[in-house]
């Protein structure tokens, strides 16, 4: 299978390597020209382009001569601007429109959702208007709209390796959130869902949530991730009552059937 990847970063790259080592003839694409390299070096062939949001760079067409692209470029909302990342997107429907991809990957998140106060379902975000992140969800849309077959996968906050929860939080005081349930996923469970869709065409032309099925509170993450690493352990303030969200995957587990990796984060794989 030939398969693009838009955006080689910390899932992206990752992901590309397991797919080149089971075979699949691989490109991807990142912003840095002393990755290209890094690229090469694990057989993937690198091309260097960007979004800004116009396209920038030489071989987008060859990029889109795939059977399957993953769009795969966070959004960075805060930096670049609430309509910065839909315009990336807009750009990008026009490239592909009459490309020879047939089939489009795009890694969203659990941000969309905002915070309801309980589960919450692919089916309570659909229109920029529900969404706590309205580029996202329009973004969502454009990549729907294409005639190619497509995937809209919303991931939950990516751990894993060393992204260790309690490196962000180390001797941090009187935290609020402590109590609020996480909706994490971790790296090598993203690349596993993708891997299983990779090979489950009819369960394509649907958005689903990608998120552990357990939920602990940021308390017991954090806590859980703190001594095996030498952190210093935060201290929360007890009784604070803070809006929250669980993102159920279970459409992810009745429609794919499947099997997590890691469904807890109290048990995530992490490594310094």
């Amino acid at each position: 299978m030939k398969i693009s990847i838009l955006g080689c970063g910390w899932l992206g790259l990752p992901l590309a390597a397991q797919l080149v080592g089971e075979g699949h003839t691989v490109k991807g694409s990142t912003t840095s020209v002393e990755k290209l390299a890094v690229l090469r070096a694990l057989q993937i062939e690198p091309l260097w382009l960007q979004l800004t949001p116009e396209p920038k760079g030489i071989g987008w067409d060859y990029l889109l001569d795939c059977d399957v692209l993953v769009v795969n470029i966070p959004p960075r909302l805060e930096r670049a601007g609430p309509d910065f990342h839909a315009a990336q997107m807009r750009h990008l429907i026009e490239l592909m429109k009459d490309s020879p991809a047939q089939r489009v990957i795009y890694i969203s998140s659990t941000s969309v959702y905002p915070e309801l106060n309980r589960e919450v379902k692919e089916e309570d975000v659909v229109y920029p208007s529900q969404s706590a992140a309205p580029t996202l969800a329009e973004a969502e849309l454009l990549i729907q709209s294409l005639p190619q077959e497509w995937l809209v996968l919303r991931c939950g906050g990516l751990m894993g390796y060393e992204r260790i929860p309690a490196k962000y939080v180390s001797g941090k005081k009187n935290l609020t959130t402590g109590e609020v349930p996480v909706n994490y996923i971790h790296r090598d469970d993203v690349i596993g869902v993708i891997k299983a869709f990779l090979q489950n065409p009819s369960v394509w032309n649907e958005t689903y949530n990608v998120v552990a099925p357990m939920h602990p509170t940021r308390r017991e993450v954090y806590l859980a991730s703190c001594t095996p690493f030498g952190y210093q352990p935060p201290t929360f303030i007890t009784g604070e009552i803070n809006p929250f969200k669980i993102v159920s995957s279970q459409k992810l587990l009745d429609k794919l059937n499947y099997p997590f990796l890691y469904s807890n984060p109290l048990q995530f794989l992490y490594q310094m």
